[in-house]
């Protein structure tokens, strides 16, 4: 009898995982993904998106063809329950689905109930409502400008993507014309300029604060956001931050459903796995990318949390289909890959210029890391994106 595999999340680590797991086993397997929604999202450009560089269509593409084309079962709607025992996933729609083995890729959602007034006041671009939203106030900003603000607050993980807003927004405010007349800022939980979640590489400090000091922005490290009012950005150590326009990157929490599970997720929802992306206490269940729980090998002043989007998502997926399959065969899962000694590699944007940053591991100790600058980078980010797009759109994801 044909295994089920059930894979929660269609965007990097679901789409990834089910259309792995369909290509070790050549198709001797029913895999069905799961998703809220009906399109896949390349996350990293949403960035460009406020600023009328980028419109939806441009960074999203129905998943219902993908799918459809590599024999994999969609269904669009939100998971509300599962039970691990009795191998289950209840539905928003009503459906109960059974499965013999789970991939969990089902992202973050944002955690605004961390900072006063952050829905209320704050934009953002973790997601594609809220890069909309936030074009909209780029606009009313642009018929009144104003300082502006630009950080990660307490607990966040994905600096890289403030970062890259930071440059572009100073990129725009001198392509409008009003770049002296605006005073920006960067508000950062981190201890210091490029630690980015990952601990820092070498040089990184001096060539943030270099890319800073070039571009007249000026910074507060290791702070924590108290409130959001508009207009105001008031931190826990009493500092206010007037400003006329502002984008947080939020902490993030897990999906509410994996944590009334017990023994399944930590306290912010996100799953506890092995160096082969099981749960902790299920050997059938796995979590990849956002979804899986990492333990960050140091502490900080200011809690920052550790980046997992994009090529890290991609590497837990491909493990954890591998040991899918091998379990499907009989076998004992041998793929082992400890979220720390994944490569790191990212560029980041600057608007018309860019860092390129690799290591030989995610998470220290490393033997080597590097931040190489230049405007080649920019180009470099907008040929990724197009390749990337046409790599998951056409299902080619054993490609590098």
């Amino acid at each position: 009898m044909r295994k089920k595999v059930l894979v929660l999340g269609a965007n990097f680590g679901g789409l990834t995982a089910a259309l792995t797991i369909k290509h070790e086993l050549q198709g001797d397997v029913d895999v069905t993904v799961v998703s809220d929604r009906d399109y896949f999202l390349f996350n990293p450009s949403l960035i460009w998106l406020p600023f009328g560089k980028r419109e939806a269509k441009d960074i999203t593409f129905k998943v219902g063809p993908t799918f459809e084309t590599g024999d994999v079962d969609f269904e669009e709607s939100a998971a509300t329950k599962m039970d691990p025992d009795a191998k289950t996933v209840t539905l928003a729609n009503g459906k109960v689905l059974n499965y013999d083995y789970l991939i969990i890729a089902t992202g973050t959602r944002n955690r605004d109930e961390a900072i006063e007034g952050f829905s209320e006041n704050s934009n953002t671009i973790t997601t594609l409502d809220s890069a909309i939203k936030t074009g909209e106030a780029w606009k009313k900003f642009l018929e009144k400008p104003g300082d502006i603000v630009i950080g990660a607050t307490q607990g966040a993980s994905c600096f890289g993507a403030a970062y890259e807003f930071l440059f572009n927004t100073s990129y725009q405010l001198k392509k409008a014309g009003i770049k002296k007349d605006v005073k920006l800022t960067y508000l950062t939980a981190e201890p210091f300029l490029g630690h980015f979640g990952i601990g820092g590489l070498p040089h990184g400090d001096s060539l943030l604060g270099m890319f800073l000091k070039k571009e007249h922005i000026g910074s507060h490290l290791n702070k924590s956001i108290a409130t959001i009012e508009e207009g105001m950005i008031t931190t826990t150590d009493g500092d206010k931050l007037e400003n006329a326009f502002s984008m947080i990157i939020p902490p993030f929490s897990g999906q509410n459903f994996l944590k009334e599970v017990d023994g399944l997720a930590d306290a912010n929802g996100f799953v506890k796995v092995k160096d082969t992306y099981q749960s902790e206490k299920w050997d059938d269940v796995y979590a990849v990318g956002l979804a899986a729980a990492v333990t960050a090998p140091w502490q900080t002043p200011t809690p920052v949390g550790v980046p997992k989007t994009g090529f890290p998502t991609e590497q837990m997926a491909h493990v954890a289909a591998l040991n899918i399959a091998q379990q499907i065969q009989g076998e004992l899962p041998t793929n082992h890959k400890d979220f720390g000694d994944i490569k790191a590699v990212c560029v980041m944007d600057a608007g018309n210029n860019g860092v390129l940053i690799l290591a030989d591991k995610m998470l220290p100790p490393r033997k080597h890391g590097v931040l190489i600058p230049g405007p080649q980078n920019h180009l470099f980010k907008l040929g990724f994106e197009k390749y990337f797009l046409w790599k998951m759109r056409n299902g080619k994801v054993m490609l590098p």
